[in-house]
């Protein structure tokens, strides 16, 4: 099966293609046993949840590991997130390579400046068409051309002027498009006004992350839908939701010294329910 023509399909049929980001294997699977049809690796999750470490100290190794183990655990398209490719355009055509030979059947690159300087920004419009086109030459190269390459531009929240990173974040993903990206994925979108505004004036499909601290009280799925977002991602619901759980569950234990209000509220799963994740 390729999955990299079923999430091509996805993208086109599923609107939007709803796609939780995991941080392992075990994340993986529930999405998967959720009924979500795609996973999208989040380095961010991966990072937190590996090593409790910055996402900018996550390096390509470890990345690219965490990433085999969770195109292993599904069935679905899996997509990889390759930051900025790790490096210059040079650089971007090993890296999507990796990630083409690890099984994943798209791949996130982004132009955020990497690391980070402590104030957000972007790298010129030249450098990424330049590895975005770097990234489609090592499809080829691979045999895959048929790699959705999202291209991520976090224009919106880099510039301290909403309107001017809207209308900066539009251009570049034009530009984007042009040299081979098949979406573009916006970053820091607040409100339905900015995506409605997004696609009405991106020409091609784009992507918006929902479930985040600055847009979980203002984007829905569905609005989103109805705007015509083609993809929707949450970057940090799943490893949130585990924090959240473990560190509830440990306090309970230490404060307590018992297992009565874990048991009571539920919180831990049975062998069983162990052993009907790992069967698969």
């Amino acid at each position: 099966m390729n999955l990299r023509a079923t999430l091509r399909e996805l993208l086109q049929t599923e609107c939007p293609l709803i796609i939780p980001d995991a941080y392992d294997g075990l994340s993986a699977r529930l999405i998967e046993m959720a009924g979500f049809k795609a996973v999208q690796c989040s380095g961010f999750s991966m990072a937190l949840a590996s090593q409790a470490i910055p996402e900018a100290r996550l390096s390509f190794e470890k990345n690219l590991e965490i990433t085999r183990d969770i195109v292993r655990s599904v069935k679905v398209p899996v997509m990889a997130d390759a930051e900025d490719g790790f490096g210059p355009p040079a650089r971007v055509f090993e890296t999507v390579g990796a990630y083409v030979d690890a099984g994943s059947a798209g791949i996130n690159i982004e132009d955020q400046v990497l690391p980070p300087t402590g104030i957000k920004g972007v790298v010129e419009r030249s450098l990424m068409k330049d590895k975005l086109h770097a990234a489609r030459e090592s499809a080829a190269a691979k045999n895959a051309t048929d790699l959705v390459l999202n291209a991520r531009t976090d224009a919106l929240a880099s510039w301290p002027d909403r309107k001017v990173g809207l209308r900066e974040a539009i251009e570049r993903g034009n530009d984007y498009l042009s040299v081979g990206a098949d979406l573009v994925f916006v970053t820091g979108v607040k409100t339905l006004d900015e995506a409605r505004q997004l696609v009405m004036e991106i020409q091609g499909p784009v992507s918006i992350a929902a479930g985040l601290p600055y847009n979980i009280g203002t984007l829905s799925i569905r609005d989103l839908r109805e705007a015509g977002v083609a993809r929707v991602s949450f970057p940090s619901v799943a490893v949130f939701s585990a924090l959240q759980a473990v560190r509830k569950t440990l306090s309970m234990i230490h404060r307590t010294e018992s297992f009565d209000e874990v048991m009571e509220q539920n919180l831990l799963c049975s062998m069983d329910d162990a052993s009907g994740i790992v069967s698969k």
